[in-house]
């Protein structure tokens, strides 16, 4: 089983509301594992951090920018079948309406920075 947490700063964070939500299989209604539910505080501090960090980002030079979303392109692409597969299990679709969904998602990318569709 999997616990999952958040991603605050860079940092992976256990959270610390101490509560916690069942992340189901829809496909055969198994706990797959486990979200922690964030606190105020836990939400404020990523608020602040998105934040803190979007001057920085908007300050960077657009080519670096569009290299950055190209990467995560890449990746997406690279992984693709696990994706769907993770998605599927996740939402309860199947594996060809997971991958539409990634696949929409990469065009709203694409669009952004007007690369050719794949």
């Amino acid at each position: 089983m999997i616990d999952y947490g958040h991603f605050i700063g860079g940092k992976r964070v256990a959270g610390t509301s101490g509560r916690k939500q069942d992340v189901m299989q829809p496909m055969d209604g198994s706990v797959r594992g486990t979200v922690a539910l964030a606190s105020q505080a836990e939400l404020r501090a990523a608020v602040e951090n998105a934040k803190a960090a979007q001057p920085a980002w908007a300050a960077t030079n657009p080519q670096r920018r569009v290299r950055v979303l190209m990467k995560f392109l890449e990746l997406v692409a690279r992984d693709y079948d696990e994706l769907a597969d993770i998605l599927a299990r996740e939402h309860g679709k199947t594996i060809a309406d997971a991958k539409g969904d990634i696949q929409r998602g990469l065009e709203v990318v694409e669009v952004c920075i007007g690369a050719p569709h794949m």
